[in-house]
């Protein structure tokens, strides 16, 4: 979603990388080897119902809104969102308290600042390696995405400002960085934008059935015209074409039209016709990009309410 301007210069440096953005590991170097004692993780296994997910802004620095959503709402949320910049260390503390709060992470890892065909040759390993090996660390399931919604042409990595061909080749070089210090706990969510407002032209992001566990749609519901069909069924349609993998609405939001309950109960109810694993809520007042929307449920009691049914039907 063109949710926020254009990633701000180069994050903190994740502990114990060198400030050097050109590093490159050698192609022979092996991985680090797996401490002792670690069982090997299991990815997320899908149950019957539907996971339901947030993104508040201040993750993962605080976990304070993602509690004030769940006490707001009623409900718990089993998947936590956030945005993580290239070079930021993967939130090991704040994984660890949604776990214990029964929530999975999801990140999603922008390459602002970075090229991805130097992704793809190694340039950004070091950073890569002490990410995977935070996360194998970790032992629990983790979702990450890589180069979101990269069919929308509004960030660097995106469709018109960088190839197919390298955003493939640098998925594969990250998923495979991954499994060679063996971090297996992770799922991986291949994410695109709702192909309304952006490409259509999906499978030539696609890195490949063997890279990709998950695929995510992000779409919103701008309009009181908007239907499921039209934000996320018809991007559904175009990726099960080449893939059966288990979707998720991976960043969503009603604004506040004057059908939002309906629209709310729509959407739930398609994540759930269409056989999706969840749904991933977007709340936030946004005032950027094509939105100018007020997603935050806490403010309006019949759209929580509506919220709080289409979760717990």
């Amino acid at each position: 979603m063109r949710k926020l301007a254009a990633a701000a210069a180069l994050a903190v440096l994740v502990s114990g990388c060198s400030s050097s953005v050109g590093w490159h590991a050698p192609a022979s170097s092996p991985p680090p080897p797996a401490p002792s004692g670690v069982p090997i993780p299991q990815r997320i296994a899908i149950g019957k119902g539907l996971f339901t997910g947030v993104f508040e802004k201040g993750a993962p620095q605080s976990v304070a809104a993602v509690t004030q959503f769940a006490t707001a709402t009623g409900v718990t949320p089993n998947i936590v969102m956030y945005f993580s910049s290239w070079y930021e260390a993967f939130s090991t503390s704040f994984a660890e308290t949604e776990r214990r709060d029964g929530a999975y992470v999801l990140v999603q890892m922008e390459p602002n600042g970075v090229s991805l065909s130097s992704i793809a040759a190694g340039a950004s390993d070091k950073f890569l390696y002490s990410y995977a090996l935070a996360v194998r660390n970790f032992r629990y399931p983790v979702i990450l995405s890589f180069g979101h919604e990269m069919n929308g042409d509004w960030y660097s990595w995106g469709d018109g400002n960088a190839s197919p061909a390298s955003f493939v080749a640098a998925w594969r070089h990250v998923v495979q960085v991954f499994r060679n210090v063996g971090a297996t706990n992770v799922t991986w969510l291949w994410t695109v934008n709702s192909t309304i407002g952006a490409s259509s032209a999906l499978r030539q992001w696609w890195p490949g059935r063997t890279y990709v566990d998950w695929v995510g749609i992000d779409g919103y519901f701008s309009s009181p015209t908007d239907t499921f069909q039209e934000i996320i069924g018809s991007t559904l349609a175009i990726i099960r074409k080449f893939t059966g993998d288990p979707a998720l609405i991976s960043e969503t939001a009603v604004g506040t039209t004057p059908d939002r309950e309906s629209q709310i109960a729509s959407l739930f109810a398609g994540a759930r016709s269409h056989r999706m694993v969840g749904v991933v809520w977007f709340d936030e007042t946004q005032h950027s990009g094509i939105y100018h929307q007020d997603w935050r449920l806490e403010d309006d009691p019949a759209a929580l309410a509506a919220f709080r049914a289409a979760v717990l039907k």
